[in-house]
C-alpha cells in the first residue's frame, strides 16, 4: 500500500541553492557529531584516537547512513529542507525510492572512499620502498582525477541543476521535494524590498567608516555660513576671539592657523591630526602654521 502511494506521487525539481544547502548541512552535522564524540575522550591520554581516526569517522558515518539514506532515502540536510533522493534510473516520471544497491553503493562511494583516502595516506606516507611509492603515486593520481571530475560535474550541475555531486550522477539518484511546495505566504514585492534594504544597509555599514564626517560637516557649515573676515584692528579681533570656531566655547589656549579665526589648541590640534587637509570651517583656509594667539585679551574687554 505504501509503495503504491509513493509511486503515484509526482516529483518536483529542487532548486540548486537548496541542494547546496543540504550538502552544507550534512557537513555541519558530521563535524558536530565528530566534535561531540571526541569530547568524550578529553579525560584520556592525548592522541588516543589518532591511530584509529579514519575508522572511527567511518563508523560514525555508517550510523548516520543507516538512519538517513538507508531508512528514509534522504540525508539529514535534505530532510530539513523537505528533500529526498529519487531513483532517476527508473523510466517513469513518478517517484521511485532508491534501491538497496544504490543505497549500498552510496555508502561505498561516500564513506568507503573517504576512509580509503585517509587510511592509504597514513599507510604509504612513511614507506620508502619503490613499490609503495608507485602505489602512493597511483592513489594520488586517482584522487586528483576524481576531484577534477567532481569539478566538471559541479559546473554541469550549475548549468542544468541536477546531480550536485559526482556520486549522485554515477548512481543515478536525484534530489526531489518530498511534498509539494506550499504557497508562499510573503509576497515577492515585500521580499525584494527587504533584500534591497538589507543590501543598502550593508553597503552603508561598509561605506560610512570611509567617510570623513568631521570634514564633511565643516565643509557644509562653511557653505551655509557667510565667509567672514576680520580687520587688523585689535578691537575687532578681540570681539571675534570670544569663541572657538570649532566648539563655539571660550577658546582655551587660543591658536590661529594663518587666517583671522581663533581655535582652541586641543580642537585644532585634534582635527589637524585626524585630517591633514583640514580647512577652517569659517573661511575655508588651509592650515599653514599653528601658532598661539599673541594678542592679550582680557575678560573685561569681552564682557557683554
Amino acid at each position: 500500500m505504501t509503495s503504491s502511494i509513493g509511486n503515484e506521487r509526482s516529483v518536483n525539481p529542487v532548486l540548486r541553492i537548496s541542494q547546496l544547502d543540504a550538502l552544507e548541512l550534512n557537513k555541519a552535522l558530521e563535524q558536530l557529531v565528530w566534535s561531540q564524540f571526541t569530547s568524550c575522550f578529553h579525560g584520556f591520554k592525548p592522541g588516543v584516537l589518532a591511530h584509529f581516526e579514519p575508522e572511527v569517522k567511518a563508523f560514525l558515518c555508517l550510523i548516520l547512513w543507516k538512519f538517513t539514506i538507508y531508512s528514509k532515502s534522504a540525508t539529514v540536510g535534505q530532510a530539513i529542507l523537505n528533500i529526498q533522493y529519487k531513483n532517476n534510473l527508473s523510466q517513469t516520471e513518478k517517484y521511485q525510492p532508491l534501491s538497496k544497491h544504490q543505497k549500498l553503493w552510496y555508502l561505498i562511494f561516500t564513506v568507503g572512499g573517504r576512509w580509503l583516502e585517509e587510511r592509504c595516506y597514513d599507510l604509504f606516507s612513511n614507506r620508502q620502498q619503490q613499490s609503495f611509492c608507485k602505489i602512493k603515486s597511483y592513489i594520488s593520481f586517482g584522487s586528483g582525477l576524481l576531484k577534477l571530475c567532481g569539478l566538471l560535474n559541479f559546473l554541469i550541475f550549475l548549468r542544468k541543476g541536477a546531480f550536485a555531486t559526482l556520486t549522485e550522477r554515477i548512481l543515478g539518484i536525484r534530489s526531489v521535494f518530498c511534498k509539494p511546495q506550499s504557497v508562499r505566504q510573503i509576497g515577492f514585492e515585500y521580499m525584494n524590498r527587504e533584500l534591497l534594504w538589507h543590501g543598502f544597509a550593508e553597503f552603508l555599514i561598509y561605506l560610512l567608516p570611509l567617510i570623513n564626517v568631521q570634514k564633511l560637516r565643516l565643509k557644509i557649515s562653511s557653505w551655509c555660513l557667510p565667509i567672514t573676515g576680520l580687520s587688523n584692528s585689535e578691537n575687532t579681533l578681540a570681539v571675534h576671539c570670544r569663541e572657538c570656531s570649532l566648539c563655539g566655547e571660550w577658546p582655551t589656549m587660543p591658536h590661529t592657523i594663518g587666517c583671522p579665526h581663533v581655535f582652541c589648541y586641543y580642537c585644532i590640534k585634534s582635527n589637524f591630526l585626524f585630517d591633514m587637509y583640514f580647512t577652517c570651517p569659517k573661511c575655508g583656509s588651509e592650515v599653514h602654521s599653528l601658532q598661539p594667539l599673541k594678542y592679550k585679551i582680557e575678560m573685561t574687554e569681552l564682557r557683554i
